[in-house]
């Protein structure tokens, strides 16, 4: 399953021994960190790169923020976006905290099968009062771990994909001269040195923490991106679902969906698809509202929105005719693994 929080972190904090630590160092080693991943597939082109620069004294005062840049072939090379907001952090003078971050797509495996997730792992660099780097890498799918999250064994798939994040964590350690201080254990799984604790010896933290914690963290997410509203469609049900499948450019965003037995309906975001899922998702959420408002039923719903106009930001139906999923449930576990 893909989650839109961690389901892992590490750290490791960099004490060069003289001299301050300049922005470039903290992006050259994003960068370098990033090959690491990138050699086991774990970080594929086109990953997007954050940069900002916050006072140490109050962090809500930016004095550089640069965000969602395309990690080029040569990211620093002169004159590019990545390398103009690089440069103009370093002619800041005084106490700051620089943050370096990159989205890195990447493949997760199953025997026969690769998958791509939009945001796989994240690396983020920061630089305290220009002395101490920490690099922090975290994941954000289950593909390591011997038993999902939704506490389903999986040894096909932890088989494919443990030894390639095990592999990448020796190399970015071996890069950075230091092992990994492995995260706090969470709602999904317990890090380690080397990956994550097997959860079939002491059992999860929580029985489908997926399902119990991502699903609603998912529907906060999406909601965050519209105006709260009591004109809303039931958003759960216990009946089976109709649904069309939104795409934007050839991809899959998520799934528009209505109940067939009572009056819920709304949409459920593809998680691999990434942020993208959420923007297109708020939208679709809008057209439901829309419906609601002018009386109509939620299956009503679901045809008229799939009638509108199609906008090549919002995205389009890909069916002529909804599918069927026989609970929301089922339909959530296809937009959370896929």
């Amino acid at each position: 399953m893909i989650t839109s929080v961690p389901i892992g972190d590490w750290t490791w904090e960099v004490t060069p021994g003289t001299g301050e630590i300049r922005t470039v160092r903290a992006a050259e080693t994003a960068l370098a960190v990033w090959s690491v991943l990138a050699g086991h597939e774990l970080a594929t082109p086109v990953g997007k790169v954050s940069v900002s620069v916050r006072s140490l004294n109050d962090t809500r005062d930016v004095r550089v923020r640069a965000d969602g840049l395309e990690l080029e072939p040569e990211p620093l090379a002169p004159g590019t976006p990545l390398s103009r907001a690089v440069t103009e952090a370093d002619s800041l003078e005084g106490d700051f905290v620089v943050g370096i971050r990159i989205e890195c797509p990447g493949y997760w495996l199953e025997p026969g099968a690769k998958h791509r997730a939009e945001k796989l792992f994240v690396i983020q660099v920061d630089i305290w009062k220009s002395s101490l780097l920490v690099v922090t890498l975290e994941t954000y799918a289950d593909a390591w771990l011997t038993t999902d999250t939704r506490d389903r064994e999986q040894p096909g798939v932890y088989a494919e994909n443990a030894p390639r994040l095990t592999a990448a964590l020796g190399g970015i350690s071996s890069l950075l001269g230091m092992a990994p201080t492995a995260g706090d254990p969470n709602r999904h799984a317990t890090p380690t040195e080397t990956g994550f604790e097997d959860p079939r010896i002491e059992g999860p933290a929580y029985d489908d923490s997926w399902g119990t914690f991502e699903v609603p963290a998912r529907s906060r997410l999406l909601r965050s991106r519209i105006p709260a509203s009591e004109d809303e469609y039931q958003e759960i049900t216990d009946h089976p679902v109709r649904y069309f499948t939104v795409q934007r450019a050839g991809q899959t965003m998520g799934y528009v969906w209505a109940s067939v037995g009572d009056e819920a309906a709304g949409y459920e975001p593809r998680t691999a698809a990434g942020v993208g899922a959420f923007e297109v998702g708020a939208e679709w959420l809008l057209r439901l509202r829309a419906a609601r408002g002018q009386g109509l039923s939620a299956l009503e719903a679901l045809t008229w929105v799939a009638q509108r106009p199609p906008h090549p930001e919002t995205g389009l139906v890909l069916e002529d005719i909804p599918q069927v999923a026989p609970s929301l449930d089922a339909l959530e576990e296809l937009s959370g693994r896929y």
